[in-house]
């Protein structure tokens, strides 16, 4: 699937999105530069129900993000355009996405790349590589924290 062809279904509204809140609606943004790590957890998500839209870079996270209000979103951090450090901060900055849990999912592999990332903003930081069932638990586990509460009012 293209990503041109992987879209969210039409946006809510901010008043209706918590009543129409049900499991297994939930929507992942994944957001990495690489196309075959990018399309490898989009599909998994996919098969195990998630609703998934992909961004190629930090500019478009936010673009989606803003406009769409995913549950969570994976987060490369190491991004063109937008890096996801950036991205992140920027996200965790704006009233309308601050309550979206990001999960860093990155090759920064070191101590103080996992504390960088939850300075920036970070619910949680998965390495690459990593197995498509590990991210798929930290999401789950991301998302019951959230007490399927992740749209906006």
């Amino acid at each position: 699937m293209t990503d041109a062809a992987r879209k969210f279904p039409p946006t809510e509204t901010p008043e209706s999105a918590d009543a129409s809140f049900k499991p297994g609606t939930q929507r992942v943004l994944v957001v990495d530069d690489y196309d075959d790590a990018r399309e490898m957890y989009a599909e998994y998500l996919e098969f195990l129900g998630y609703q998934v839209q992909t961004a190629r870079d930090g500019q478009e996270a936010l673009q989606y993000a803003r406009a769409e209000h995913p549950d969570i979103i994976l987060m490369d951090l190491s991004l063109p355009v937008l890096s996801g450090w950036e991205a992140t901060r920027q996200l965790k900055q704006d009233e309308r996405t601050r309550h979206i849990p990001v999960m860093a999912l990155t090759g920064h592999v070191m101590a103080m790349h996992s504390e960088k990332a939850r300075e920036v903003g970070c619910d949680a930081f998965v390495a690459k590589p990593a197995l498509p069932d590990a991210v798929a638990d930290q999401i789950r586990a991301l998302l019951e924290k959230a007490g399927g509460k992740t749209r906006p009012r």
